[in-house]
């Protein structure tokens, strides 16, 4: 088994996941490609554990029913980088950072982590469903104000995003077409519940009220019937449009970074037919996300190596990643809050999207504070010989007797995930371990220190890398 072998399955985690020890990419990859991809998409049929609920409930509660947003950004965290399941909590971001709601306007952080959940148990499931779960979630009712969409007053701002930013996108309907979608959900709301005194927030049930429903007739995309939400969804799905829509979304979070969503109405994708190919499966597999998430990764387009590292790692990717290839957090301990929020520094704040846009992905993740604050959180990671991860590596660099500054700073990329750097930066790296000459592990504790200090060394540098912040 090559290298290469151990570089596509790599690529594999960083974008079916959040990376992966050298360990485990060992060990996917002698499972072969196919089989791993089989995993991820289907982990029940290939006998993989959820996450054990319980752990949160038993070791944080406060962060399992968090009362304040930043425990309940920090739940969402934790199941990053500690679920069993990559995929599914991959698919999980994916679909928060979609159908973006947003603590600030929702002030429900049981609610919002409520509508996570949702995501987690259905996300890999059929879209058209997920969309009437969607319409029918109380946070996304409450943050486009389907609460205030009446028979006598209607509200066009769950109408106009359905339309817009979670499924068809601009260009493909009217005016007219989301006055009519938003007369469809009309009496799509929420149930009054008991106060939140003294025993805390009871969580918000949907009702539909048919007495506030527009029973009249309704002229939607060509279409003309007494419709309801689900008519409404039933026709939008249907449309060439939102398969190529959600192909593109899919292509940008898995593939390589596209310009933003507002902008794809006049700019076309990177990849036309590797868009174009992904709505194919999407649409023949009447919509199921788990048969098109499979094409998608077995295609040549995401095997190909020009894709690899060309895309900017989100902050939860960098925040989840980094843990899980350090061996952080294996076992409950204190420490969560502040790992939470660490995404939130870093520009992405998990639970509370800017806008029901979403975050800006691709190159706009990265400014002058947020590029600091993504390599000093790296480094300081990196920095630790005692974590089990980087353990691991000096383990393995340490078995030769005398290294080179060559097998060194090769050593480290491939054992940080195969990771590849232009000919420049590597000579700057090499510059950096020649200084200091040749590494050898030694006998005595101060030279076995010694030398895990350098490899460690270098691991920061790597770290700061314009490759490592890609994935």
């Amino acid at each position: 088994m090559g290298n290469k072998d151990i570089a596509l399955m790599a690529h594999l985690m960083r974008r079916a996941g959040f990376g992966a020890s050298y360990d485990e990419l060992e060990a996917r990859a002698a499972k072969g490609y196919e089989a791993t991809v089989e995993e991820l998409v289907d982990p029940d049929a290939n006998g993989v554990p959820e996450y054990d609920e319980l752990t949160l409930a038993r070791y944080f509660p406060d962060m399992e029913v968090p009362s304040a947003p930043a425990m309940g950004t920090a739940n969402f965290m934790y199941h990053l980088y500690t679920t069993p399941r990559p995929l599914v909590e991959k698919m999980t971001l994916f679909w928060h950072m979609v159908f973006a709601t947003g603590n600030s306007k929702v002030d429900n952080p049981p609610e919002m982590l409520q509508q996570i959940q949702m995501f987690r148990d259905h996300g890999m499931g059929n879209y058209k469903e997920l969309l009437v779960r969607l319409s029918k979630d109380p946070s996304m009712i409450f943050w486009l104000d389907n609460n205030e969409n009446h028979k006598q007053a209607p509200n066009e701002n769950w109408g106009r995003e359905l339309l817009e930013l979670f499924s068809m996108g601009q260009g493909n309907y009217t005016e007219d077409d989301v006055k009519m979608a938003a007369r469809a959900f009309t009496g799509w709301t929420i149930l009054p519940k008991i106060p939140r005194t003294p025993y805390q927030r009871h969580h918000w049930k949907f009702i539909y009220k048919a007495e506030d429903h527009d029973h009249s007739e309704k002229t939607f995309l060509g279409h003309t019937g007494r419709f309801n939400g689900e008519d409404i969804i039933d026709i939008v799905v249907e449309q060439p449009a939102t398969a190529n829509f959600m192909a593109r979304h899919l292509y940008n979070f898995f593939v390589a970074d596209e310009v933003q969503v507002p902008s794809w109405l006049d700019v076309p994708p990177k990849d036309p037919e590797a868009v174009e190919a992904i709505a194919k499966v999407f649409v023949e597999s009447e919509f199921d996300i788990k048969t098109t998430l499979r094409f998608i990764l077995n295609s040549d387009f995401f095997k190909d190596e020009s894709v690899w590292f060309a895309k900017v790692k989100n902050p939860a990717e960098v925040v989840a990643g980094t843990i899980r290839l350090v061996g952080d957090f294996q076992e409950p301990r204190p420490g969560v809050l502040p790992m939470g929020l660490e995404g939130t520094y870093q520009g992405q704040d998990l639970i509370n999207p800017p806008s029901v846009e979403g975050w800006h992905t691709g190159r706009e993740w990265i400014d002058t504070g947020s590029l600091v604050r993504r390599v000093n959180f790296v480094a300081d990671s990196f920095s630790n010989a005692d974590m089990p991860g980087i353990k691991s590596i000096i383990n393995r660099l340490g078995a030769s007797e005398t290294l080179s500054p060559e097998e060194v700073v090769d050593g480290c990329l491939e054992l940080l995930g195969a990771v590849q750097i232009n000919d420049e930066t590597r000579e700057q790296l090499l510059t950096h371990v020649r200084a200091s000459g040749d590494l050898s592990r030694g006998s005595t504790e101060e030279e076995t220190q010694a030398f895990g200090k350098r490899v460690t060394e270098v691991l920061q540098l790597i770290a700061a890398t314009r490759e490592y912040q890609f994935g």
